[in-house]
């Protein structure tokens, strides 16, 4: 059975080692049957039916069940959140690509045809990093100074025009992901090696959720509830309302020494749920609470 150790170690391995305009509406998405590889985040980008896939080399999208990509474009998307208008992401220019490397904070509201500069460009990939679904405010650690920002953990509620550092008190272990409420940005979740984190005031304290010798894979709210994924002696998922306390645990396919790296929900469809493993699988369910799982990806290998 793979400890939690070595599990861990995988996870930062595919997170953080793995790699660092259009013409016409009709070309810009060709449908993809091949494997993809090194997905840095997933998420249904703006009043969409698609579920976007950030991938080491552009964006894969799963729409009415086939595959697309995306015809340029070809970035290495890093930090990746879906919000309501589109997606805001950190990450490394591709070749057919005149930003400059890395390409600090960008964000996209026509499904990744174009990029808007929002800050930091040529200076930090910031590879943890959340934004709120509704708000825009944006949570981030950086990772080293940079011309505006010390190492540290920081937050904007302008989208990202100024920055106030937080704290981060109580929060151990090494980050792996962040999420932020979609519209309340009091509330930060935070998966490290050492478990999964909550701050109430915006990043200032966090307090963990989770037992020792369970280290957080992933995290992601929806409303008022925070999804979030561990991994002990296997994975699991569970869904915690911050506002009341209320905790359950939610069935997840059955997986061999795997654990969840990325969920997300389609905001037009508020019972289904997406999940995504760091062995390359990914699944819809249609209730996020029954067995009835839809394998869509295995191993990387599209389906």
């Amino acid at each position: 059975m793979r400890s939690k150790r070595l599990f861990v170690n995988i996870i930062i391995s595919a997170i953080f080692l793995s790699g660092c305009t259009s013409n016409s509406e009709g070309d810009f998405e060709v449908v993809f049957n091949d494997k993809i590889e090194h997905i840095h985040g997933m998420g249904y980008a703006g009043q969409t039916d698609g579920l976007y896939f950030a991938t080491h080399g552009g964006l894969k999208i799963y729409r009415d069940s086939e595959w697309y990509e995306t015809t340029r474009n070809y970035n290495d998307y890093m930090g990746f959140n879906a919000v309501d208008e589109g997606f805001y992401t950190s990450g490394h220019p591709g070749g057919d690509s005149d930003i400059l490397d890395p390409f600090g904070i960008q964000r996209s509201f026509d499904g990744g045809r174009t990029l808007e500069h929002i800050k930091f460009e040529g200076e930090t990939d910031f590879h943890a990093m959340a934004v709120g679904y509704n708000s825009h405010d944006i949570f981030l650690m950086n990772p080293e100074r940079n011309s505006e920002l010390e190492k540290g953990f920081y937050r904007s509620l302008n989208e990202g025009e100024t920055w106030e550092e937080v704290d981060a008190e109580g929060l151990e272990g090494g980050v792996l992901s962040f999420a932020m409420h979609p519209a309340d940005s009091n509330f930060i979740a935070a998966a490290t090696s050492e478990g999964i984190y909550l701050s109430k005031n915006g990043g200032n304290d966090f307090k963990v959720l989770t037992d020792a010798g369970h280290s957080g894979t992933a995290v992601y709210f929806f409303e008022d509830d925070l999804y979030y994924a561990t991994y002990g002696e296997n994975g699991n998922l569970l869904k915690r309302n911050v506002r009341n306390e209320d905790e359950i645990a939610i069935t997840i396919p059955k997986m061999e020494d795997d654990g969840i790296l990325y969920i997300t929900k389609n905001p037009q469809d508020t019972e289904g749920l997406a999940i995504y493993t760091v062995d390359g699988d990914a699944y819809l369910s249609k209730d996020g609470q029954s067995e009835r799982w839809e394998k869509i990806l295995e191993e990387g290998e599209v389906k």
